[in-house]
């Protein structure tokens, strides 16, 4: 009699105990990015968007990512202040008579499915197609766009890069013209999160327009002889020879971009407290410090002895404090090896060294890159971080990863749950 009574007892307590950590469970945070320039088209039917939400979240995703301003400018919600997309200028045109931001939104709250907005933060033109704001009104523009150190010398970005234009973050009228967008974007729409995307230089040779020297020159507190020679010059072959102020100009271009991604939180907290902010930025931190980006903590990350173009200073540009997330683009095509530097469990680890707790870490996976082992990729990156984004959907289509994902997502849980 006894022993049934404790088996009875223990059978319980197990249930009990199961069951307590089945409640106690809690998802981490899947998201599956809509790119607007590649789904387009794709996206122009409501049915199409309503039976893509439907298969994300069957595949386990519990938020997306809508991205609504991309590398032409124009905007993919109601605005007042930039012209709504209709064409890429590749010869297909929409013109909506419908919200696509707050239908994405509608919808996926009917699937209990979390939205994050992306914008394109420092794009203004598409120079392919020559499309965007920046060819549509020359005269408010022009002034704004960076200019090219190029090894003819100064031109401006519209003159020498095949594909986007994109503004100078040093410009006061640059900041207040982001900062009205995503006041309007915040105000207007009930989201979950924001994603920053392109806040950052399109490359180490722009921008360097008298507007950048001067704010330079007041950076270091004394005026430039050789501008931009003082900077560095060019070598036959293209390659940079570093000059006077080398590593005092990363650590400026770092300083702007940091500064303004610190007045877009203030902005987005001062409206929506509870909305995040989040980044997506290259995992490979040691070569992204030409676009002016470092995503590690001051606390966790100092380059200066291991890199020669970093100054002693430069630690403290440092952005992860300013994030709720940063989405890190670890897009490679291997997947283990903490010994690996080319492998997604790298730069996870490394990720986590750099910014400690600042931020949450998300790990995020390039479709194209993972077409043999998405399953693994998108297991690693939600049993080592803090959570998973995938990029994109077109990609996700047009090589049938569901089924991949989904087994990665289960393969994954099941882990977590035992974890717990």
């Amino acid at each position: 009699m006894r022993y049934i009574l404790f088996s009875i007892v223990a059978l319980f307590l197990t249930t009990a105990c199961a069951e307590k950590k089945e409640e106690t469970f809690v998802e981490k945070p899947k998201q599956l990015w809509l790119d607007a320039k590649a789904n387009f088209e794709r996206f122009t039917s409501q049915d199409t968007i309503r039976y893509y939400l439907d298969l994300a979240k069957q595949t386990g995703f519990n938020e997306v990512v809508v991205d609504v301003r991309q590398l032409q400018g124009d905007v993919l919600y109601r605005s007042e202040i930039l012209k709504p997309l209709t064409t890429f200028g590749d010869g297909f045109v929409y013109e909506r008579d419908w919200d696509y931001l707050q239908f994405f939104i509608d919808e996926a709250r009917k699937r209990d499915m979390k939205i994050t907005v992306s914008a394109g933060i420092l794009p203004i033109g598409f120079a392919l197609t020559q499309s965007g704001p920046a060819y549509d009104d020359p005269e408010r523009w022009d002034d704004k766009i960076c200019i090219a150190y190029t090894t003819e010398g100064l031109k401006s970005m519209k003159e020498v890069e095949p594909h986007h234009v994109f503004l100078n973050p040093v410009l006061s009228s640059v900041r207040s013209f982001v900062l009205d967008y995503i006041t309007e974007i915040v105000t207007n729409y009930d989201f979950d999160s924001f994603a920053l995307d392109y806040c950052r230089y399109y490359g180490p040779r722009y921008d360097f327009s008298d507007s950048s020297r001067v704010a330079f020159e007041r950076f270091i507190g004394e005026k430039v002889e050789r501008f931009p020679e003082d900077i560095f010059t060019y070598n036959v072959d293209g390659s940079r020879v570093p000059g006077k102020h080398y590593q005092q100009w990363w650590e400026f271009r770092s300083t702007n971009i940091t500064s303004l991604i610190t007045d877009i939180r203030a902005t987005i907290k001062s409206i929506k407290p509870d909305v995040q902010l989040s980044l997506w930025a290259a995992s490979w931190i040691h070569s992204i410090y030409q676009n002016g980006q470092n995503w590690t903590s001051p606390d966790h990350y100092d380059p200066y002895s291991a890199f020669h173009w970093a100054s002693p200073t430069y630690k403290y540009t440092g952005y992860a404090p300013q994030l709720d997330v940063f989405l890190l683009g670890s897009y490679l095509d291997d997947v283990f090896g903490l010994d690996n530097p080319e492998s997604i469990e790298y730069a996870i680890a490394r990720a986590y060294n750099l910014i400690g707790d600042d931020c949450l870490i998300y790990g995020t996976v390039y479709g194209e890159n993972n077409i043999t082992n998405m399953e693994d990729a998108v297991y690693v990156c939600l049993t080592q971080s803090a959570g998973l984004m995938v990029f994109d959907i077109v990609q996700v289509i047009r090589y049938n990863l569901w089924d991949d994902i989904k087994r990665g997502i289960d393969r994954a849980e099941v882990e977590l749950k035992k974890s717990k």
